[in-house]
């Protein structure tokens, strides 16, 4: 037997009782681990921080505006024009869309229609809600009213509407819409089946939207009475009640005679001013002075006009 041979005999024979002694196939193979890379949690993008040395863009109703002449009365600018950079908008739909899109916008509008896309600020601390303007704790604030002359009121029709919107079908609309009843122990409307005719009010594009409702009320429990609604801002409500175009004129601030000499007034609600910015801005409270200031034509050096000056 050569020596090579007995080589592999021994090599065989070696292999064959390290398997039967160890019961293992094969010396173990090591492994060594494979290690995964730490992932990152995903991060939400934050939003760029609000630019405070962006110019404050100065927003307001038409001249007319009952809204305007109360907000201008209130701050204590009543008779003053308005500031050269200032932005006018004609009716509560225009300064919504301006300060929706605009981030550097600032406005004022009737509560009743500030809708949840618009932020409405606090003013000297207290928020602009129903119950703060009822309490006389919110400043900026004002009547809603219909104008006529006493004559209208011995016409049936306009009689009944008239008793209508002080009826607890009324007040419940006007609360209903976020705005503030004056009316306690309203009493149900009593429907007159005899009652048949039109009646046109018109003026206060803040008071309009809600006239439409009282008015759609009205026609429900009265089928044979039409009622017409129109805009055109406070002044038309004066004029058109004066001479007579309308029954009712709408306005939405103090009754002043001398706009109405032949008419009286009665408030159908109260009504608060909000001041509005957009839901970027991170301002939450304006002060009354600060206010008078921005709207200003004669501010001088005082004007605010970035709001680095309003947001410290």
């Amino acid at each position: 037997m050569t020596n090579s041979f007995k080589t592999i005999i021994i090599t065989l024979v070696t292999a064959f009782l390290f398997v039967a002694c160890t019961g293992n196939a094969a010396p173990p193979v090591v492994t060594t681990p494979v290690t995964t890379p730490a992932t990152t949690a995903p991060t939400t993008p934050t939003a760029p921080a609000f630019d405070t040395s962006r110019s404050i863009s100065l927003t307001a109703r038409e001249d007319g505006s009952g809204t305007k002449t109360a907000f201008m009365e209130i701050i204590g600018l009543k008779g003053k024009a308005d500031p050269a950079n200032i932005v006018i908008q004609t009716g509560t739909a225009g300064v919504l869309s301006e300060v929706r899109s605009n981030p550097g916008a600032i406005a004022y509008e009737s509560l009743g229609y500030v809708t949840s896309d618009v932020k409405a600020l606090k003013v000297n601390g207290v928020a602009a809600t129903v119950a703060n303007i009822k309490d006389g704790l919110y400043k900026i604030s004002r009547p809603l009213s219909i104008v006529y002359n006493e004559d209208v009121l011995d016409d049936q029709v306009n009689a009944a509407f008239f008793a209508f919107l002080e009826s607890s079908e009324a007040q419940k609309i006007i609360s209903d819409k976020g705005y503030v009843s004056i009316v306690d122990n309203s009493k149900a409307y009593t429907i007159d089946g005899s009652l048949a005719g039109s009646i046109d009010v018109s003026g206060s594009t803040s008071l309009q939207p809600l006239m439409i409702l009282l008015a759609d009320a009205f026609e429900e429990l009265q089928p044979k009475v039409t009622i017409n609604v129109s805009g055109g801002g406070s002044g038309t409500g004066y004029k058109n009640a004066d001479e007579g175009v309308s029954e009712f004129g709408m306005i939405s601030e103090e009754f002043a005679l001398e706009k109405a000499p032949s008419c009286t007034h009665q408030i159908v609600c109260k009504d608060g001013i909000a001041v509005i910015v957009n839901p970027v801005n991170p301002l939450d409270n304006i002060t009354l002075e600060d206010l008078k200031t921005l709207y200003n034509e004669e501010a001088g050096a005082s004007a605010i006009t970035k709001w680095s000056g309003l947001i410290k």
